[in-house]
């Protein structure tokens, strides 16, 4: 169990934001059309250069090589990318058979899905089955931008519930942009709203 900290992080227009996320919490990221959320996770995922640090634990993102960072930070962008012909090749071989079983029951998923075509696929079955990639890899740590963008009402709330779950049961530090205010308060531990060049702290109501 580890806590995710941004100190003094700067990328694009936002400047010098403080930040952390303490295991098993999610915090919710707000902001008008172009704000800079999803810089922000590139920037905490190691995928863009920015000023500042970013911790998980003890260990700072300056300190690792990328991928070994991005293994233990993992960001699920908005539209995913999938490389292989099928959905099963970008899943470990070793996947514990009852984490797959289950995940794809709780993502209203058959049990075939594994085999399913690329090409197929929704962008609502992509996006669920991108969650369970991320998740079946273990994070330390989650950066989410928008990750029910695609899904209708129903699989909204059951991917809400899924994900809630396993991230306090895993004590996963996450930050989760959302641009509902209604998930937010279903969601948050707490909310940050992007404001001119800065963050700051929104209520979350029960």
């Amino acid at each position: 169990m580890a806590k995710l900290q941004l100190h003094r992080v700067a990328i694009g227009q936002l400047n010098a934001v403080d930040l952390t996320m303490s295991p098993g919490e999610i915090v919710c990221l707000s902001g008008a059309s172009g704000s800079g959320k999803t810089r922000l996770l590139r920037a905490i995922a190691d995928l863009e250069p920015h000023a500042g640090e970013v911790v998980l634990g003890n260990t700072e993102q300056s300190t690792l090589p990328g991928h070994r960072w991005r293994s233990a930070v993992m960001l699920v962008p908005a539209e995913s990318a999938w490389w292989h012909d099928t959905v099963g090749e970008h899943f470990s071989e070793t996947l514990n058979r009852q984490f797959r079983e289950q995940t794809l029951q709780q993502l209203d998923l058959p049990a075939e899905a594994f085999d399913w075509q690329v090409a197929r696929l929704s962008s609502g079955e992509k996006q669920r089955l991108a969650l369970a990639r991320a998740l079946s890899r273990k994070p330390v740590a989650l950066l989410l931008d928008e990750p029910t963008a695609n899904l209708d009402k129903d699989n909204t709330q059951r991917v809400e519930t899924w994900l809630c779950e396993y991230i306090r049961q895993q004590q996963i530090p996450t930050l989760w942009v959302a641009h509902h205010e209604d998930q937010i308060q279903r969601v948050a531990d707490r909310h940050f709203r992007i404001v001119d060049s800065g963050i700051e702290e929104r209520q979350v109501t029960s």
